[in-house]
């Protein structure tokens, strides 16, 4: 051992260093976190509006044949 007394403030700013190594890992594991849901959302927002798209146009479709349809008998007048 040795006659020297620690040198409190040292010990001190070695436990915080420590800590800050354990929050800095921490936070890498948060950003990547963050990432993928980031990346889920936007994979989600994009499956529904490509799904709503797909449900614009076939009520489009449906709208042009009702339309046709009320030609052909006559329920309304052509122009």
């Amino acid at each position: 051992m040795s006659d020297q007394p620690e040198n409190l403030a040292l010990i001190f700013l070695r436990r915080l260093d420590s800590k800050m190594d354990r929050v800095l890992e921490d936070m890498g594991d948060v950003r990547h976190r963050l990432t993928t849901l980031e990346l889920q959302v936007a994979q989600l927002a994009s499956t529904e509006a490509s799904h709503y798209a797909g449900l614009a146009q076939r009520a489009d479709r449906m709208d042009r044949r009702l339309d046709r349809i009320e030609q052909r008998l006559d329920l309304v007048e052509t122009t």
